[in-house]
């Protein structure tokens, strides 16, 4: 018997994700919910976090990357006192602290984690060591010496404050990790902290109050759900549109130099689209674009 294929549907799903499940399970979910014949996430979060995962179906799967490398914003609380293994509240407790910082101690320690800042990721991350992710070697006792990596951090702001937590909003860049500034928040106000509670509220364009609850997804009809998609060009927002003239759409679909109008700084990544809609994403080259990514729609 052949293989059903599932359908070709394109756009995006914005899943609020709970705690407790990853990422890619949340992925498999709506694949299979929407037989969609091709899914994936613009940007993993921690399986003990919630809020945004944006869901990419058919062709949106090529415009992962604007999103991926777009600002996200995370609400996060730390908890003082304790130094974990996985640098969240599901770790071993490594280490423990009577310190506690004030709100005026928090606040001035906040600038040094702002900006452009190096970041150490988590043991416990998907971050790659010889071919391997560095949570299964983690997991087997392995002791990690895990480089530091560069971090955009657009801001970080104390939202609120007891004895024993903080409550925090960042908003930074591509490869971001929560659980990190945490950790390091805490070595550097001598009082050690791991992350308790973490959500992420928005990613790039999606926002957690258009996001559709996880367990709808197995609940609801087909059609409820086609109804919440949001169209592939959504994630190209931050990209100039330019429109391809008739030849010049007929040109990039397949693959070659195509003329548009509208106008971009040389070599700059656009988008293009023409009556039938997206066309591709490609670098502008004074009246043509270079695809990169095209579509087939």
């Amino acid at each position: 018997m052949a293989r059903k294929k599932g359908r070709d549907i394109n756009g995006w799903l914005i899943v609020d994700k709970p705690a407790g499940v990853g990422s890619t399970a949340v992925v498999a979910k709506v694949r299979w919910a929407l037989d969609a014949k091709k899914a994936g996430h613009a940007g993993t979060l921690d399986p003990n976090a919630t809020g945004v995962l944006a869901v990419a179906l058919g062709e949106a799967t090529k415009t992962v990357a604007t999103v991926t490398d777009a600002l996200k914003c995370y609400d996060f609380t730390v908890n003082w006192g304790a130094e974990t293994a996985t640098d969240d509240a599901s770790g071993e407790v490594l280490r423990r602290s009577d310190a506690r910082p004030d709100r005026a101690a928090i606040q001035a320690a906040l600038p040094a984690f702002t900006g452009d800042i190096m970041q150490v990721p988590p043991a416990f991350s998907a971050v790659k060591v010889d071919g391997e992710r560095a949570y299964d070697l983690a997991r087997e006792g392995e002791e990690l010496d895990l480089a530091a990596r560069p971090l955009w951090v657009e801001s970080l702001t104390l939202l609120d404050c007891d004895r024993d937590t903080a409550r925090l909003e960042m908003v930074c860049g591509k490869g971001g990790y929560v659980r990190s500034i945490a950790r390091d928040l805490g070595r550097a106000l001598g009082c050690l902290g791991h992350v308790a509670h973490l959500r992420r509220t928005w990613s790039g364009p999606f926002d957690a109050e258009d996001a559709v609850p996880f367990d709808r997804i197995d609940r609801e009809a087909q059609d409820w759900l086609d109804a919440r998609l949001l169209p592939l060009e959504v994630a190209l927002a931050d990209l100039p549109m330019l429109r391809a003239t008739p030849e010049g759409a007929v040109r990039i679909r397949n693959g070659n130099p195509g003329q548009v109008t509208g106008a971009a700084e040389w070599g700059d990544l656009v988008w293009v689209s023409d009556a039938k809609g997206p066309v591709c994403i490609g670098r502008y080259q004074g009246g043509l674009v270079q695809p990169e990514r095209v579509f087939n729609l």
